[in-house]
């Protein structure tokens, strides 16, 4: 990492919210170390440990729902863009939260085991055939191993070393493990609650989480069904209307059998490059233009309007594409240029 990765990308923004999650966080341990003991209905205390395990476990619960509601909610409000950009750090998080409720756990019932704790974890609980007593532990230890290696290769050299199909692929992971803490709560704590609140909490969650992620699904396939209507001179599309571009901003065109193009509008001029960013294929139609180049709303990786080149000391580009003006509509060459071709931007103001 001493050449080109440093360690940890901080910005202000990133600064910002790495705090106001860590100060959640905090708050939220904190508040149910506190509050738990009070709803206690049994005549003794609740020893530490348990309030303690109890604790660290529904943060990550919760955590990872948020999680799991970022990138759906971005889809459909863009105002939920910065926690999407941020959302590695809070994945990072969330794994150490989980590793917490884990030691928690392995600290208390499997303190004094004459296996060893993590020997005993495997194998102190064989009850397979039920539902009642199944060994949920198995659950929540895929949970927190999916956790640990998203966060373990969350960095940007994994993805540049494994290649972004292949990390891409790894990190959809996260949707078994999310599975796989439900079936750890449902199996475990759920069996044992003495209060509706826990299965009211993880029903809200997982319905949030698939409710979000279909309604995003809708309104993506609305919009590739959308696909720009062919104009008499073939193969040229048209876009759209000029003012359906404002400025700063892009529009996406969804074309058929290819993948989807973005055009911006700065300084008046009009520019078209691939929709999909170089760093993980974020939707750079649904970004905006910072400092003259196009900026990725995911990640904040940026390109030049006129040749999809990543500024340098950067080397990323962008296939680019052809475009002009008739009658107040854009029309668009729906052939790609090789990446980092510069094709001279269309004035329109």
């Amino acid at each position: 990492m001493s050449v080109r990765y440093e360690p940890v990308g901080w910005n202000a923004s990133k600064i910002v919210l790495d705090a106001a999650f860590l100060a959640m966080i905090t708050t939220y341990l904190l508040g149910f170390l506190w509050v738990a003991p009070r709803f206690q209905t049994i005549t003794q205390p609740p020893d530490d440990f348990t309030v303690r395990m109890n604790a660290f476990g529904s943060c990550a619960f919760l955590l990872l729902t948020v999680i799991l509601c970022i990138g759906p909610a971005a889809r459909l409000d863009r105002r939920f863009l910065p926690l999407l950009y941020n959302r590695r750090h809070l994945g990072v998080m969330t794994a150490g939260v989980a590793l917490s409720h884990a030691w928690a756990a392995l600290d208390w019932y499997f303190a004094y085991s004459p296996n060893g704790r993590f020997v005993n974890l495997l194998s102190g609980n064989t009850s397979f055939g039920q539902v009642e007593g199944f060994p949920f532990e198995l659950f929540g230890l895929f949970g927190l191993l999916v956790l640990a290696l998203l966060a373990l290769t969350s960095h940007d050299f994994w993805l540049h070393f494994l290649t972004p199909r292949v990390w891409k692929g790894l990190h959809m992971l996260l949707y078994a493990g999310y599975l796989s803490v439900v079936m750890h709560v449902a199996l475990g704590a759920l069996q044992a609650a003495q209060s509706p609140l826990l299965a009211v909490v993880v029903a809200f969650s997982v319905v949030l989480v698939a409710g979000l992620h279909l309604a995003a699904g809708r309104v993506e396939r609305r919009r590739d069904a959308a696909v720009a209507p062919a104009h008499r001179d073939a193969p040229w599309v048209i876009a759209g209307p000029v003012g359906a571009i404002e400025e700063g901003a892009g529009l996406v065109v969804h074309l058929a059998d290819a993948e989807p193009v973005a055009i911006f509008r700065h300084d008046g001029m009009l520019s078209a490059v691939t929709n999909l960013c170089a760093h993980q294929s974020g939707p750079l139609g649904e970004g905006r233009v910072v400092d003259g180049c196009i900026t990725c709303p995911w990640h904040g990786f940026q390109y030049r309007l006129a040749d999809g080149r990543a500024p340098p000391p950067f080397t990323e580009r962008l296939a680019t594409y052809r475009l002009r003006v008739e009658d107040g509509m854009v029309l668009l060459d729906p052939r790609p240029n090789p990446p980092g071709t510069f094709v001279e931007p269309v004035v329109v103001a």
